[in-house]
């Protein structure tokens, strides 16, 4: 599987701010777009509603971590939203995730967090006391999720070809990070190009700042779409 769309995302406070943004879009041209916890947390189920009433594809970012049972109802609550992926935390174990496919279903994918994008292997160890290497802790991490009949994780694009080995070829890698060469890497540690995503195997790319906060967003969205589908 391979999503032509880079997923944008929406990281900004409010409705008005998203609908500001996306102005700068026609609007026959449907998008795939991220609603991550700001966001949600701000506007509630309103916004995901909003979005879909809109033709677009929507992602919703909230990382469910917590016992199996409130997840699981958690779940069956946001399946009712009709999202087209959503995700939670491997580090929550096989059975909680086990639980978030029973309440989500099988409508939509359902994604895990393996290690952030912002964790550094010299942070992991001494925050989470895993005393294993990065790339190690992320394909535990993948493989517990495949273990859960969940269908990919979230991880840096640096990380998909020992994932996709110690899984499936199908099995589906959503990459973050994503920065366009030459623009800034912010909070970021493990970053790569569009290019060097799809070259690396990625299955989808999230872009935010580089699109959110470009002068031209339209712009700036479609030369990342032409490097990524290149």
């Amino acid at each position: 599987m391979f999503e032509p769309r880079p997923i944008i995302a929406l990281d900004f406070p409010d409705m008005a701010s998203v609908k500001r943004f996306l102005s700068h879009f026609p609007s026959d041209e449907k998008l795939y777009l991220k609603v991550g916890m700001e966001l949600f947390y701000a506007c509630g189920p309103e916004i995901v509603t909003y979005l879909k009433e809109q033709g677009h594809s929507v992602f919703l970012d909230l990382k469910l971590h917590d016992i199996p049972n409130t997840v699981e109802s958690a779940m069956r609550v946001l399946a009712k939203l009709k999202v087209d992926m959503i995700n939670v935390h491997a580090a929550g174990g096989v059975e909680m995730m086990r639980a978030a496919r029973r309440g989500f279903g099988h409508e939509g994918i359902l994604i895990a967090v393996t290690q952030l994008t912002s964790t550094t292997e010299k942070a992991m160890q001494a925050d989470q006391n895993i005393q294993t290497s990065l790339v190690d802790s992320v394909q535990h991490y993948a493989q517990k999720t495949a273990e859960a009949d969940l269908d990919g994780v979230v991880c840096s694009a640096q990380e998909v070809a020992v994932i996709k080995e110690a899984t499936t070829a199908g099995f589906l890698c959503l990459t973050p990070g994503i920065r366009p060469k030459g623009s800034s890497v912010g909070d970021q540690k493990r970053v790569m190009s569009p290019q060097e995503a799809r070259a690396i195997g990625s299955n989808f790319i999230v872009v935010g700042r580089p699109i959110i906060q470009a002068e031209d967003p339209l712009g700036a969205y479609h030369a990342i779409k032409t490097a990524w589908n290149a």
